[in-house]
């Protein structure tokens, strides 16, 4: 497949601000005014945000035709990853963000079930079986979020997240994904990696106000990575089990 038809559905930062419906753009600036600024902790986003290098998808509604839109943009941006050459500069993350009419939430808790059902529909639309080296289950630390075939990395985003302001990207509900692999790369259980995930915590720290979550931690390494989609606004202890179920053979078989 060429890679004019890859990205089709995925959009650009330069042409949404050339087109497209009114709301796109307002998600779009809060965003950006996010991403653009100095103090806004994760330098990788930054990064990416400064050299124009975020691809955006814009999702109407939770019905079905919105998770078919957002299935076949993420199958786009899962091929587009697997060209990745390895360097920084060349690491497009995707950022999903909802209309306002697609998500009737008021509460951190209430946005992230919304999340968690669009996880879901995914991994049900999903054409690809679960990668035999990932965990089927939340609650084993080498799960991960997969799609088409790649471990994937998902920051759900909320306008009610109030004290933990690294996960307010303005007005609309988002979801920033990113293949789990470029973590492994740049913030992974190396020297290096360690000393880049003190320096994000520090600067999430005095972005927020208050320390970083205590569930953040390292993949593989005793951190749940459903408890890091979706932080919540305080730092408590958490407990609970995860709303994502993975499918069935029957039904993997069914979908395929």
């Amino acid at each position: 497949m060429e890679t004019s038809q890859q990205t089709t559905r995925l959009i650009s930062q330069e042409q949404v601000l050339e087109g497209g419906e009114e709301w796109h753009r307002d998600a779009f600036e809060g965003i950006a005014a996010r991403l653009a600024g100095p103090d806004f902790p994760c330098v990788f986003s930054r990064n990416a945000f400064r050299k124009q290098l975020v691809k955006l998808v814009f999702v109407e509604n939770e019905e079905s035709d919105g998770i078919r839109h957002l299935a076949a943009s993420l199958t786009e941006y899962v091929e587009l990853s697997r060209t990745w050459d390895g360097r920084l500069d060349t690491a497009y993350p995707l950022v999903v963000a909802f209309s306002a009419d697609a998500v009737t939430a008021r509460t951190v808790a209430e946005y992230h079930s919304f999340g968690w059902r669009v996880l879901q529909a995914l991994h049900h639309a999903d054409p690809e079986p679960w990668p035999a080296d990932v965990g089927h289950d939340p609650d084993s630390e080498t799960w991960s979020m997969c799609f088409n075939g790649m471990p994937l990395f998902v920051n759900m985003s909320s306008p009610a997240h109030r004290n933990r302001r690294s996960r307010n990207l303005g007005d609309h509900f988002v979801l920033v994904i990113n293949p789990r692999e470029r973590f492994d790369v740049f913030a992974g259980e190396t020297p290096s990696g360690r000393k880049v995930r003190a320096n994000i915590r520090e600067r999430i720290h005095r972005y927020d106000g208050i320390p970083h979550s205590p569930q953040l931690g390292s993949y593989g390494a005793g951190a749940l990575e459903w408890f890091q989609y979706g932080l919540i606004d305080e730092n408590t202890e958490r407990t609970g089990v995860c709303p994502f179920r993975p499918r069935t053979a029957v039904e993997t078989n069914r979908s395929n």
